[in-house]
């Protein structure tokens, strides 16, 4: 097994989901951030949620045991590649299910807001992320991304690269990684009001699929972060580093 539990140990939670994503599912399951808050140790994580450390250890062995052909190895991935995944799987979700979560609430608000207020909560919510989250990928796509492609490109043709406007690309990363953090915060917000998107004993099948889907929109934007913050960003400040003195 290529981690031992002391390799575990020394490695920040983010590092941990980055060498096998399957390990997410240990820390989804005790509401542990891998995204947002992927900087801290094993043992922050556990004393922060109140787990015994060696059962969650036990846990993340348990799942690296199993073997797996669709692990995708995003770490091996060349850095154009990677970005050009992002956007066309993470960004084209978010773009293609805004307007769909968007008419289910307004619809749900509608009908069952007066008896379920908590639902002109949630709308609101998810209306003032669906906006952010907009502007954030469209800054990624105008600014960060062409820069990543610049960098590899410049790389593979051995070719001089001149500093960007923006001085380096950890100004672009720092103001992607605190969007990051609100959005992750505004979901967990959700998942509250929500109660972990579990519908109402009467809840409509509307209801019960706006909340489906809510669900799996945070578990897509969760990994859509994870990419970003533990593999893309910090590889693409190394690459940045061997190009430019």
């Amino acid at each position: 097994m290529e981690n031992t539990l002391d390799n575990i140990m020394e490695k920040t939670v983010g590092q941990i989901v980055a060498d096998d994503y399957r390990t997410a599912q240990v820390f989804k399951n005790h509401k542990i951030d891998f995204c947002c808050k992927g900087n801290r140790s094993v043992d922050e994580v556990a004393e922060k949620h109140k787990l015994d450390v060696n059962e969650l250890m036990g846990e993340l062995e348990a799942v690296q045991r199993q073997t797996s052909d669709d692990t995708t190895d995003f770490k091996s991935w060349p850095l154009d590649l990677l970005v050009d995944y992002i956007e066309k799987k993470h960004h084209r979700y978010v773009e293609t299910n805004i307007p769909v979560l968007k008419q289910y609430l307004a619809k749900l608000c509608k009908v069952h807001g007066e008896r379920h207020p908590v639902l002109l909560e949630i709308n609101e919510h998810f209306n003032a992320s669906a906006g952010e989250l907009a502007m954030h990928m469209k800054k990624e796509e105008l600014v960060l991304f062409p820069w990543v492609r610049k960098m590899v490109k410049a790389e593979h043709q051995k070719e001089p690269l001149e500093r960007p406007h923006f001085s380096t690309v950890k100004n672009p990363i720092a103001t992607m990684m605190q969007e990051h953090d609100n959005e992750g915060e505004r979901f967990r917000t959700i998942a509250k009001l929500t109660n972990d998107y579990s519908p109402p004993a009467d809840a409509c099948n509307t209801y019960r699929v706006t909340f489906s889907l809510l669900k799996e929109f945070e578990e897509d934007l969760h990994r859509h972060i994870h990419l970003e913050n533990n593999i893309l960003f910090p590889k693409a400040e190394f690459l940045e580093r061997t190009l430019i003195s």
